[in-house]
Formats: C-alpha cells, structure tokens, sequence
C-alpha cells in the first residue's frame, strides 16, 4: 500500500515489515511509517499513558508539597488537578498529530525549528529522557525492590535496567503490549493503596511556617501546580512517538482523547494520593517505605511490586523516546538496528549515572527542583510548536521534516527568548542559581511555566508578522 507521502522524493520510508509483530525488533527509526504497517486503534492510547504512571514517581509529586512545604491538603489537591489539567491537554493536541504525519514527535518540531535549530529541543529531550527520567525512575524501582527483599540498592537498580532495555530495545509494539498487559495489576493494588490512604488522610492539614520559612500558602499551593504540570508535560515532547503507527483515516479527536485522559486520570489520582501520604508524617530514609507502610504487609508488599513494575513501564517509553530525539538530530548509524542501539547505549549510560549519583537523584531527593526545571525548557518548546501549527493550520509537507537544508532560526530563537525571560523566575538551589523573583518574594513561588510560554509565542509571533497577518486575514468573514 503506497501514498502520495511514500513515493515523493526527499521523504525516507521506514524500511522492513514490522506490522503488529509483538516479539520482533522494530527496523528503523524515525523515518515516515508507511500505511502498511499502520494498525492500533485510539482506545490502546489509554493504558500506554496509564500505565507508565502507575508509580512512586507520581505518588511522590503529591507528597512534596505538603511534607517538605507545609502547604494544606485541600488547595494541594487543587492545585495538582490543575497542574495535570494542563500537561493532559496539550498531550492530548500533540498525540492527535501522529496519525496524520506518521513520524515521532521530535521529527515534527522540525515544521517549527527546520533541521538544524531542531537540534535544540531535539537535545534536550534527548538527557531529558534518556538521563533524567530514566535515573528518576529508575531508582524508584530499585528502592521498592530493597523495601520489599532487603537487596543492596545496585541489584535493583541493575534488574530493573536490564528490563526496561529489553522492552525498549525491541520497539513500538512491545512497548504498547507491555503497558496493556501490566495495567490490571497496577490499577487495581494502587486503586486498593489509594482507598486506605485517602482513609487515612488528615485532611485538616494546613500550612506550616516552620516547613516553608518566608514563604506562604500560596508559593506552597504555586508549587504543587507547576511540579505536577512539570511531570505531565513532561510527556509531551513524546506524544506522537506512540500514535504515529495509527492509520490516518483514524478520529483524531479520539486519539487525544485517549491519550490526554490516561495521562490525567492515572496523575491527579495517584498525586493526589501522595498529598495524603505527606500529611501522615513518615518517618523512614526509603522514601517507597513511607508510602507502603500504612498499608499494612499483604498490600504494602503488592504495591513494592507494583511500584517496581511502573518504574519500568514508564522507563521503556523514557528510553523508546530518548532514542528517537537522539535519531532526530541526524546522526548516521547502521540502517536497520539504529534505534535498538541507540535505546541499548541511553540504558547503559543511564545505569552508571544513576548508580553513581543516586543520592542526588529520584523522589525524595531534589526531584521538585527536577520538575520545576523540565519545564524551563519544554514550555517555551511547547508555545513555538503550538503557535507554529495555528499559523500554518498543520499545513505542513512531511518532506519538509527531512530537508537538512531548510532553516528555521525563528523558533530556536523565540525558545531560547522564552527560556532567558523565566531566568528570575527560576525557584531553584545549588547547583541552579535561585531567580531574583522567588528570593524576594518566596510567597510567589515559580511563575517560570507562564513567563516562558508567553514569551516565547509572543515572541514567535512578533517573529512570523507576515504570516500572523496572513492568518488573520484569512480568519476575517467575507
């Protein structure tokens, strides 16, 4: 079966027959995915977003504003809810393009950035992926394997490596098996973890001074909405990798959907969750203990295993992903086996990272500074690629994605502007510099998300004014 799009010039087919073989590795790596090999349908997009949340990482969003911060339950919980609102909304956009395109998400950019600025993002969310997630989420699993058998950190963290390249290291189709097939039990031991925690909860908790000196309801309330849109939009630059298989005579809508509900549901509930595990106080060093041990040992131990298993069904997409943004900055490497590759080197750099430094990474550490900081840089990404679509109405030429010489310095531009402008924004620590903003008026909090973003397109449009007038008049009634 052929398209228009497969037989112009200047567009690279995806080699091979992959189809919906489960246990084959996938060929290829980002190149336009033919119609052949199309197959899936929307409603899959719910459990491959599902899934890779079901996770202490996720818990762990909830808990730090009310555990480190002081900040009350109740507008914590708000505050999380709309946080994930958010970062679900534009996922769900960003997912919907797949289908139509047929290539991953980063590959996409290059409609907005052209092929060199694309290396940008593209960079990016290659460490973002394939180091910090990957580390994050890695160390989670291996905390709960040394709760649950009393293992030494390294032999967790190594098995839960190895898994999660495994599945990586194959492709599209056992990623998206694995995360239906694990669902069940990850929905139903933290649906069980999350009746007795909400039990639990004191739901009077209110701010706390001591927890937050200098700060305020508000910077506590401020936080919670930006860590917890910081971890849902962290999955934005991925969306399209995991709809770019779908046909696309497929609903569109029901594709963002899908995928823009299972990333909502499965944060605010399990964040929500974690803000009632911080108002119980726990006392251990093993951040996954604090979380099981209300749980009682039957449940509690069915959870370690269930955090065990989301590490890993979050990481394979981490990987899969990473490899696609490292793909996208051009790099040459043997036709047939380059992603599996590329996934297998992200792993074993991401093993010795986080062996090395994981004192310094994952819940329980500085990872609120982790979530604050993604977002310094997808945001403004974010707003250039969103602007870029509505200006041109998605008119886009696959063969453009793969031109190397068309350049498109707007959009580095316009991101990088984005990024300078939330600089005193930036409520960080040592290493990052803390931002003049937060250090004088702490009750503020983090504005970076919205001063990034609207900079950023702002400046975008300023950028495109011939193209903002052409859109507008086109827009005006005859």
């Amino acid at each position: 079966m052929t398209t228009t799009a497969e037989i112009q010039p200047g567009i690279p087919v995806r080699e091979g027959v992959y189809g919906d073989r489960v246990v084959a590795v996938e060929p290829g790596g980002v190149e336009f995915i033919p119609l052949g090999d199309r197959h899936g349908r929307p409603l899959d997009l719910f459990w491959t977003w599902m899934s890779p949340n079901l996770e202490f990482a996720t818990v762990f969003v909830g808990v730090i504003p009310i555990a480190f911060f002081g900040g009350a339950f109740w507008s914590t919980a708000l505050a999380l809810v709309l946080g994930s609102a958010l970062g679900s909304l534009t996922h769900a956009a960003l997912s919907s393009w797949g289908p139509r395109f047929g290539v991953p998400q980063m590959v996409q950019a290059r409609g907005a950035f052209g092929f060199l600025g694309n290396a940008l993002p593209a960079g990016l969310n290659t460490f973002t992926a394939g180091v910090g997630w990957f580390i994050v989420n890695s160390v989670s699993g291996a905390f709960a394997l040394q709760s649950l058998f009393g293992w030494r950190f390294w032999i967790g963290y190594t098995l839960v490596v190895v898994a999660q390249v495994a599945i990586a290291f194959l492709g599209h189709n056992l990623v998206h098996a694995f995360e239906r097939a694990v669902f069940p039990f990850l929905a139903v031991v933290f649906a069980l973890a999350a009746g007795v925690i909400l039990w639990k909860t004191h739901y009077g908790a209110g701010f706390d001074a001591h927890l937050s000196p200098g700060g305020g309801s508000s910077a506590a309330f401020i936080l919670a909405l930006f860590i917890s849109y910081g971890y849902a939009v962290g999955w934005n630059p991925y969306a399209s990798d995991y709809t770019r298989y779908l046909p696309p005579t497929v609903d569109r809508r029901r594709v963002g959907l899908w995928a823009g509900l299972g990333v909502f549901v499965s944060c605010s509930v399990l964040e929500i969750v974690g803000a009632g595990v911080g108002t119980l106080h726990g006392t251990s060093s093993n951040p996954t203990t604090n979380f099981t041990s209300p749980l009682g040992h039957a449940l509690g131990d069915a959870v370690l295993i269930g955090i065990t298993i989301g590490a890993v069904a979050a990481n394979v997409l981490n990987i899969y992903s990473s490899s696609m943004s490292f793909l996208t900055l051009g790099f040459d490497l043997p036709l047939r086996l380059r992603r599996a590759l590329v996934a297998t080197l992200s792993g074993a750099l991401g093993l010795g990272l986080g062996l090395a430094f994981k004192a310094q990474v994952g819940p329980g550490s500085h990872y609120e500074n982790f979530l604050l900081a993604i977002t310094y840089w997808i945001t403004p990404w974010l707003a250039v690629v969103l602007v870029d679509y509505w200006l041109r109405r998605g008119d886009y030429d696959v063969r453009e994605f793969f031109d190397r010489h068309r350049a498109r310095w707007n959009a580095p531009l316009a991101m990088l502007t984005g990024m300078a402008a939330s600089i005193p924004f930036w409520d960080q620590g040592h290493p990052i510099p803390r931002g003049y903003v937060p250090t004088h008026y702490p009750q503020v909090g983090d504005l970076s998300f919205f001063v990034g973003f609207a900079v950023a397109g702002l400046v975008y449009l300023a950028l495109n004014a011939r193209l903002v007038a052409h859109r507008r008049a086109v827009a005006q009634p005859q």
